[in-house]
């Protein structure tokens, strides 16, 4: 068996009917599940050798979700944390990805975004550990990106502001703000134009295709 056979999804929430209907979801496409119902109880449980990633909830009572990530981390463990809360809290996101979060979906969820979340982070879990900065190349630094953080990177390379991406995908101004921090944080950049010149690097965008005058909002 390899380590890519060996790979669990570990689902975390204290809604057992939540937690039964996203452990299905994953087995119907043929994942591992593991599914705990409170955070202490999945960390008494989960092995050092584990392999995979963790759908964890934010809210749960005894030991939240950031005080399980938290824990991950001490124990270094190294597996991505994608977390899913029903509350549209930024505040909570931001810790969240600053702490290291791979992902952070609002419920109710689309099953389908869940499902390409997770499986970009079983991928990253899989990679070898590596030190120092990602690789410069272009394609490499934008395949990092989660499926939400893309439906951000093109209309913000090509300039559009936060308030015109949000109507565009049907969000808030303050999740995207929240995405477009996140995506210049995985491409390494911390200017706008950087993001454009990486988008046209890739060949994802032709130059002439910008708004006149990028907005930084």
């Amino acid at each position: 068996m390899t380590k890519a056979d060996e790979a669990i999804v570990y689902v975390v929430d204290d809604d057992t009917g939540m937690l039964d209907s996203t452990q299905w979801l994953l087995e119907s496409v043929g994942l591992r599940v593991k599914g705990y119902a409170d955070g202490r109880q999945f960390l008494d449980a989960i092995p050092e050798s584990a392999t995979g990633c963790v759908v964890l909830d934010v809210r749960m009572p005894g030991l939240g979700g950031l005080n399980v990530q938290e824990e991950l981390q001490k124990r270094q463990l190294g597996l991505p944390v994608i977390f899913v809360s029903g509350h549209a809290d930024v505040p909570i996101a931001v810790r969240a990805f600053k702490s290291g979060a791979f992902d952070f979906i609002e419920k109710p969820f689309n099953e389908q975004l869940l499902l390409d979340s997770i499986q970009q982070a079983l991928q990253d879990s899989r990679r070898p550990a590596t030190t120092g900065s990602r690789s410069p190349d272009a394609e490499a630094r934008i395949a990092t990106l989660t499926p939400r953080e893309r439906d951000v990177f093109l209309p913000l390379a090509q300039g559009y502001a936060s308030r015109e991406i949000a109507e565009q995908l049907g969000v808030s101004v303050k999740t995207i703000d929240l995405y477009r921090s996140r995506v210049m944080k995985r491409l390494g950049v911390d200017r706008l134009p950087d993001v454009t010149g990486l988008a046209i690097a890739a060949g994802l965008l032709d130059p002439l295709d910008l708004r006149a005058g990028q907005a930084s909002t």
